[in-house]
């Protein structure tokens, strides 16, 4: 809903701010962990008319900027190069910069459910009297582990479902694999977990990445989303080559896109991660097929990016993570004019184990390690059973449509979960679900 924003409002705040006892005027750190959220910050900063600096690999820095946009990789590599245990020549790389010297009184963390990462802890060593603020989306980990060493209150927003009533946030249209289909048997099957505890990568690709799904991904865009612009998210490089070849053999204009991306002619050599030439292909001129762009990424659009354009979002990755879903589903939930609601195209059956994006969701458990932020490979929800033959030609597709744009669940409705029917009321289960049968 513009966190970027509510960052700048923060800025501008503590720069009015003096506090005598520690700091003689405001300085502020805002950190972040990718190349395109540092560029996307520092344009938001200057739509603020808020003069920065940036702290990233190939910049000299200018410390006498009030504000500093950093990336934390450069500021670990500092780190490291500036401790006594090092060479002398390369403290020396770093003699020139005061940077650990600068007493910031605050600090921000973009995508601060990153900050347990053991890199992040320097900064509370290094500056143990400045206040820190994290902004996430999704205050929740796969490893279960609290976010209370390092922060100490959860503020909260509003839930999505009221950003949405609110006009704040686009609504959703969601069509999932049934829970019968074919591409839910695969996911089912998938058994190894990686050091993350999320799907193992190898057997993700092995048991995902093969012809039939593929075209499956195609045949679900053609029958939902055809002509439309959007992203897919894949598994890794080789799947997202695989889908954007299948789909521009079928005259649908498809690019891809991830943090190797090969930077243009223009660019400097070996600049592979160029933020503006990722903007320069997603303005790229529309393809065949009435306008339609489909940007296929591997992780790099997950996070922070900003689009609302974005018609349509298609997930063909399984992950048992819940902020890797619910970022992912964000993306294309940005108001834009003419844009009635963004088509969620969940073709691994996401919604089976996390269930909707507006699903109400307890922070607080998270935040305090009480819950954790990974999902149930296991969980089957509900699925409503609608009469119109329009759902029954979704159900031959081996998709389901679960929401329809500006639908909220209202009277009496048949439902199927694990082969049972039941009876929902209003959106609350009134009769759970036990009929093999129902009339």
């Amino acid at each position: 809903t513009g966190k970027t924003h509510l960052m700048a409002a923060a800025i501008r705040r503590e720069k009015g701010r003096v506090n005598s006892e520690k700091f003689a005027t405001a300085r502020i750190l805002v950190v972040a962990h990718r190349r395109e959220l540092i560029e996307q910050i520092s344009r938001t900063l200057d739509s603020f008319g808020i003069e920065h600096g940036l702290i990233v690999s190939g910049r000299e820095i200018d410390e006498t900027k009030q504000v500093q946009v950093a990336s934390i990789q450069t500021l670990a590599r500092r780190e490291q190069l500036s401790s006594p245990s090092r060479t002398e020549v390369e403290r020396r790389a770093v003699a020139n910069c005061s940077l650990f010297t600068i007493p910031f009184s605050l600090i921000i963390i973009d995508e601060a459910h990153h900050a347990l990462a053991r890199t992040y802890r320097m900064l509370w060593d290094k500056w143990p009297k400045a206040r820190f603020l994290g902004l996430t989306a999704t205050p929740c980990r796969l490893n279960n582990a609290p976010f209370t060493d390092l922060f100490d209150t959860l503020l909260q927003s509003w839930s999505i479902q009221e950003f949405i009533d609110k006009g704040w946030l686009s609504d959703f249209e969601y069509v999932s694999a049934s829970p019968d289909s074919e591409a839910m048997r695969r996911v089912r099957s998938l058994r190894k977990r990686g050091a993350d505890g999320d799907y193992q990568a190898t057997e993700l690709a092995t048991v995902m990445d093969v012809p039939e799904s593929v075209e499956h991904l195609y045949r679900t865009y053609r029958q939902f989303a055809y002509g439309k612009k959007g992203i897919v998210y894949a598994i890794n490089r080789e799947h997202a080559r695989h889908i954007a070849t299948y789909y521009n053999n079928m005259g649908v204009r498809c690019a891809v896109i991830d943090s190797k991306t090969t930077a243009p002619p223009s660019s400097p050599e070996g600049d592979t991660s160029d933020p503006a030439h990722k903007d320069k292909t997603i303005e790229a001129p529309s393809g065949a097929v009435r306008g339609a762009f489909i940007l296929v990424n591997v992780d790099i659009f997950s996070e922070g990016f900003d689009c609302p354009e974005v018609e349509f979002i298609q997930l063909a990755r399984p992950t048992l993570s819940l902020s890797k879903y619910l970022q992912q589903v964000g993306r294309g939930m940005r108001v834009s004019p003419g844009k009635p609601h963004v088509l969620i195209l969940d073709n691994v059956g996401l919604y089976q184990t996390f269930g909707l994006p507006t699903e109400e969701r307890d922070w607080k458990k998270t935040f305090y390690g009480l819950s954790t932020g990974k999902g149930n490979a296991t969980g089957g929800r509900y699925v409503v059973i609608d009469e119109n033959s329009h759902d029954k030609e979704l159900v031959n597709l081996e998709m389901v449509r679960i929401k329809k744009g500006g639908q909220k669940r209202a009277g009496l409705e048949i439902f199927l979960k694990d082969g049972r029917y039941g009876v929902m009321n209003n959106g609350r289960v009134s009769c759970q679900p036990r009929f093999k049968e129902i009339v």
